[in-house]
């Protein structure tokens, strides 16, 4: 070995005892300083978001949060200790900006002890996952006398974690919960069964709507009749959820409430299929129609119209859906899949949400009266037209046939602020009728009515009630016996945002907004309208040929030769042949459609497989084309040497 090769290895065990140094000391000096974390996801999914730290930052009072976990190795799946080391690493960043008011103590349940002990005084329960042997995963936030739980830390709502946290800690810090008054056609606080159903031992009461439950964790939530004829002005927020057949009386209650400073959120439903008796057959779609709500008085005076008879299709919002097991699903363009094409992100109240499913949505229409500001929240696409309700809910496939889009963004949400005129300019509805000129007691003087909005009135509208129902916006199952749900949309997160907004803390929207963030394909999703556009047309015309084809074997088949003496269905040579000629083109055309929508989904099919190998194989053959590249310089330069 010649002193040059020997030099040459010396420097390079040199070079690695420094590097090794060198790592060591920035081990050192980066434990002592604030831990540093790099967060390469679009949507910033693990750095906690501006609400978190405003309120983080915002505390004033110690708050104590109790992290209860179990350790044991041999009763913890893998997947939860792998979740523990995630809620410890956000409960640290929670603690850098709590300005010390944040104190995190964590605890090992073992069976018997005062861990134990502590986690049920916090109403943080073991869930049991074989006889005997239970696991615990849950936490409790208290502040002085305040305590609220966590139960259990469901891994499945990972990406709800620091909303939950957040929102923990707001509800032990605030005192008093903002007041919602919630008025409802629906039974979203739940319901009683039929009596005779119970005697029959069928029938079991059903509990309040998902939302209703989320609503009360942040907001003392009452329900307020729908007769009411008066609103108390101690409500931060008034909720109407499918006000159908609301009486004029009930809608000057809502005028007078919204003139005096009131803010209201409505949600209107030109066909309301959650409000629907079941069939007896099972087909929901076929049974008695759906019904529909307004206020009809108060959008007239809001310069808005809605009509109940008519609901939005927008075929860029369509998807394929089944109502019923085992039937093929169809194209629904009346089923409205929202992505952000219609959704306003620069809203706070909509600058979270990703994706929503709003069902059977109608669509306002007019200009805002005068005074009054529209901020369009929800819109439809420009590929959309209003269509008759009772024809949506009959077949989507013909909304689809005879679609023609409008060239028009109909408006699915909306806010309006500003000031408010009174829609009873003449006082209370019946208000004559109810005073008694005989009674001899003199009644003292009702207040006069308000003519205007003070400052602060606000309305936000939405076009849809039913997606506010559980079915639409979550999924929900036992998990190690504790009810688990999980969001499939940001239907839940939406309403929360409204009411947040309306009458909460607005910085909690920007935390619940992270957990919906979905990243759908929507260029597949145009690739494949494409190529459904492109059979449409020739699917049309061969279902009008089948259609005529079948329009003349029936009026064959009604002739008769010889009504007098009764003989029917008896047809001359010459119209036997055009019958067997008619029933010949009616199977070739029926096969023709057939054929057509066998390649339709080839094709789309076909696309999907494309742009899944293309993913796949991509990076593997950008490196290896890369190290080809590499290795062929290197060799010319080895060459050349």
């Amino acid at each position: 070995m010649n002193n040059k090769q020997s030099g040459f290895i010396a420097y390079s065990f040199v070079g690695v005892g420094i590097m090794l140094v060198l790592l060591v000391v920035l081990n050192l000096i980066s434990g002592l300083l604030t831990p540093l974390r790099f967060d390469w996801t679009a949507e910033k999914l693990y750095t906690l978001s501006k609400g978190t730290k405003q309120i983080l930052g915002d505390l004033d009072t110690d708050v104590d949060i109790r992290f209860y976990a179990t350790r044991d190795d041999k009763l913890m799946p893998v997947q939860l200790k792998n979740y523990i080391s995630h809620v410890e690493d956000l409960l640290d960043e929670y603690a850098q900006y709590a300005n010390g008011h944040l104190k995190i103590t964590k605890f090992n349940p073992e069976p018997d002890s005062d861990a134990a002990d502590s986690a049920a005084m916090d109403g943080v329960t073991g869930q049991m996952i074989s006889i005997g042997e239970s696991i615990y995963l849950g936490m409790a936030i208290s502040m002085l006398d305040t305590t609220v739980a966590i139960p259990f830390l469901d891994p499945q709502r990972e990406t709800l974690l620091e909303y939950d946290l957040t929102r923990a800690i707001t509800q032990v810090v605030v005192e008093d919960k903002p007041v919602v008054g919630v008025m409802s056609a629906l039974p979203v606080f739940g319901q009683q069964p039929n009596p005779m159903m119970m005697q029959m031992g069928q029938a079991q009461q059903q509990p309040a709507w998902f939302i209703i439950g989320q609503l009360q964790q942040d907001f003392e939530v009452r329900e307020l009749p729908l007769s009411s004829d008066s609103i108390d002005s101690d409500l931060d927020l008034l909720v109407l959820i499918h006000p159908k057949d609301i009486s004029q009386e009930t809608q000057f209650a809502v005028d007078q409430y919204l003139l005096g400073g009131g803010k209201v959120v409505a949600f209107l439903d030109p066909l309301a299929i959650v409000d629907q008796t079941p069939s007896p057959n099972g087909n929901n779609m076929m049974g008695p129609p759906p019904s529909s709500s307004n206020l009809d008085s108060l959008l007239a005076a809001w310069g808005l119209e809605f009509d109940t008879s008519k609901v939005v299709a927008d075929r860029s919002f369509a998807r394929e859906i089944s109502f019923q097991r085992g039937v093929q699903p169809q194209m629904q363009p009346c089923f409205l899949f929202v992505d952000d094409k219609g959704i306003n992100t620069g809203d706070v109240v909509t600058s979270q949400t990703d994706q929503l499913m709003l069902p059977f949505a109608g669509g306002f229409t007019g200009t805002p009266a005068e005074g009054l500001e529209q901020t369009i929240l929800i819109h439809s696409t420009d590929q959309s037209q209003l269509v008759d309700a009772f024809m949506a809910r009959l077949s989507g496939e013909q909304v689809l046939k005879d679609f023609k889009a409008e060239d028009k963004e109909y408006s699915l949400g909306m806010r309006l602020t500003g000031s408010f005129k009174t829609a009873f300019p003449e006082g209370k509805p019946g208000a004559d009728a109810e005073e008694d000129l005989d009674s001899e007691d003199p009644q003292p003087p009702a207040d006069e009515p308000l003519k205007e909005s003070k400052q602060g009135a606000a309305v936000l509208l939405y076009a849809d009630a039913d997606f506010l129902y559980d079915s639409f916006g979550v999924s929900q199952q036992n998990f190690l016996g504790a009810r688990m749900v999980q969001l499939l949309n940001g239907n839940v997160p939406l309403v929360q945002a409204s009411v947040e907004q309306m009458a909460g803390d607005e910085r909690l929207i920007t935390v619940r907004g992270r957990a919906t963030m979905t990243r759908p394909f929507t260029r597949i999703r145009e690739m494949q309208e494409q190529a459904r556009d492109s059979y449409q047309a020739k699917i049309n015309e061969l279902e009008e040929k089948k259609r005529e084809a079948e329009q003349k074997i029936n009026d064959i088949q009604r002739t008769r030769q010889d009504a007098n003496q009764g003989q029917r269905f008896v047809l001359t040579p010459e119209q036997q042949q055009e019958l067997e000629k008619l029933r010949e083109t009616n199977k070739q055309v029926a096969t023709d459609l057939k054929e057509m929508r066998r390649n339709l989904r080839k094709d789309v099919d076909s696309l999907q497989n494309r742009l899944k190998w293309t993913n796949i194989a991509a990076v593997p053959a950008l490196v290896t084309l890369f190290g080809l590249v590499s290795a062929y310089r290197k060799s010319k330069k080895t060459a050349a040497r």
